[in-house]
């Protein structure tokens, strides 16, 4: 695909094929998005690629923990809940999904069983941890660094027919991840993406998030047109 048609088409995909996603293909991936932009060169990130039983493991024990109320343990600053329009902009995407599910308003079994999709990675065979050394921690560099290969991750994936859903979810129980992961000590983890074969029967697959205009992002100035 054309560049243009990649970041345009791409959408975040929650429903998968049981289909596995050769490694290979996931090694190409990650080689093209390393080419993404990065703070004097310093490449804080580091992934830690999970499938098969160790991903099952993972879900498993995020879902358990979940479920026994144990609170959550990100190592990422969550900061304040969202307010304003940040927060009509979550509820929206909120609502189109659930509409999209014929999930009701007060269908507490099937909105709970939506969260969990999440713990449970989606059902995606395959699962993408970011870390960034410990050693830079506090600085914001490296999670902003993380996040543009992220961005390159997910664009690279589609364009080679997968998708894939950025999911906090996925390393809401650090310990379950950092375990089965075989991540050691000295690294934060950033965030987790869930990568596979979409599976375009999947209601929610379909859902196009919707995006502010330039005129409400942008300020121009100096000009001349």
């Amino acid at each position: 695909m054309e560049f243009d048609d990649v970041v345009k088409g791409r959408r975040s995909i929650r429903g998968y094929l049981d289909k596995p996603v050769p490694k290979a293909l996931v090694r190409e991936i990650l080689e093209i998005a390393m080419r993404a932009p990065t703070s004097l060169n310093t490449q804080p990130w580091n992934f830690y690629v999970v499938a098969g039983e160790v991903l099952d493991r993972i879900r498993a024990g995020n879902v358990e923990r979940n479920l026994a109320g144990i609170p959550h343990s990100r190592e990422f600053r969550l900061g304040p809940d969202y307010a304003g329009e940040h927060r009509k902009r979550q509820i929206e995407i909120a609502i189109q999904l659930f509409e999209a599910m014929g999930i009701a308003r007060d269908d507490k079994e099937k909105r709970m069983d939506w969260i969990l999709r999440g713990f449970r990675q989606f059902g995606a065979p395959v699962s993408i941890v970011i870390t960034y050394d410990k050693s830079i921690q506090g600085s914001d560099i490296a999670p902003f660094d993380c996040g543009g290969v992220v961005n390159c991750i997910v664009n690279t994936a589609w364009n080679r027919g997968l998708g894939c859903v950025i999911n906090s979810q996925g390393i809401m129980q650090s310990p379950v991840v950092r375990a089965e992961a075989g991540i050691p000590d000295d690294q934060v983890i950033q965030t987790c993406i869930a990568m596979g074969w979409p599976d375009d029967t999947f209601p929610a697959n379909a859902v196009v998030s919707k995006r502010k205009s330039v005129d409400e992002a942008a300020v121009f100035r100096g000009f001349e047109d």
